[in-house]
């Protein structure tokens, strides 16, 4: 499982360096805490364009820590971008997180209803990993909001082949310090081990019910242009994944990137940041 950690510290690696561009060249990035259901949730916000962009980081990220070429370089014309941190992640504490059944139902809801919040009455969806699932859901939930949705890295249900990759990197005493690191940075020794260890049991319990189903039932009731995007080298997320998503939203499209793993977003930044603009844009 070298290469799954090799994926989390490139994924870190990577963010340093492009929040330090998001430091020096975009000085308009700007944080705020909004009070919602209960929680005060962080959020990172730049640009001045009409079309507002939710970016949905994945499990234990931030948009500090997932997304830092996107609210670097994407358009600031042309779109208000959002980075936020979900309840128990990154800033958005306390609370400390935790794992119900309906977690991702909770995120999609905090997380439309933060764009709300900030008065931002219709916005596309950019979810990656954990993020994607929430941004599935938030779309089924909301069509009259969701303008378009963009999701990599992402999947619909829990498969036996599934909870083998979650179990192989469950221990996080058998990364290296390096991988370790950054996550210690953000919620210290202990509670990243508590918070992971949570993530896997939480991400595994979707196994037990029918079909696996984490929100294939809701797939049918998204009506908004999506994009699905896919990295054929991807060690986290199967390939019959992205080919269920294609299947089940309609008007869906996928983009196979063959030299992709799980962080392309990160690893192929410029790319991926004109592919995403091309079809917001469209």
């Amino acid at each position: 499982m070298a290469m799954l950690f090799w994926e989390r510290g490139l994924r870190n690696a990577v963010t340093k360096k492009a929040m330090q561009g998001v430091q020096l060249y975009c000085t308009s990035v700007v944080s705020g805490r909004e009070r919602v259901n209960g929680v005060d949730l962080f959020y990172q916000q730049t640009g001045k364009g009409d079309h507002a962009v939710l970016l949905l980081p994945g499990a234990l990220g931030s948009a500090q820590t997932d997304f830092g070429p996107q609210l670097k370089s994407l358009s600031k014309d042309r779109f208000t971008v959002i980075g936020w941190d979900p309840r128990g992640y990154g800033n958005s504490r306390p609370p400390e997180r935790d794992f119900p059944l309906d977690f991702f139902e909770r995120d999609a809801k905090d997380a439309v209803d933060l764009m709300q919040a900030l008065r931002f009455p219709r916005f596309s969806l950019l979810g990656w990993s954990d993020g994607g699932i929430t941004a599935l859901i938030a779309a089924a939930r909301n069509p009259s909001l969701v303008n378009k949705m963009v999701v990599w890295g992402s999947n619909a249900y829990v498969s036996p082949q599934d909870v083998k990759i979650y179990n192989a990197i469950r221990d996080v005493s058998q990364w290296s310090e390096r991988m370790r690191r950054p996550m210690e940075e953000v919620y210290g020794a202990e509670l990243f081990i508590k918070t992971w260890e949570g993530w896997v049991d939480g991400i595994g319990q979707f196994a037990q019910r029918p079909e696996g189903s984490i929100c294939m039932e809701l797939l049918p009731q998204i009506s908004c242009p999506s994009l699905i995007i896919h990295g054929e080298k991807d060690p986290m997320v199967p390939s019959f994944h992205p080919q269920y998503l294609l299947k089940h939203i309609k008007g869906s499209r996928l983009h196979l990137m063959p030299e992709g793993k799980h962080n392309l977003h990160l690893k192929f930044a410029a790319k991926f940041n004109k592919l995403v603009e091309d079809f917001l844009n469209q």
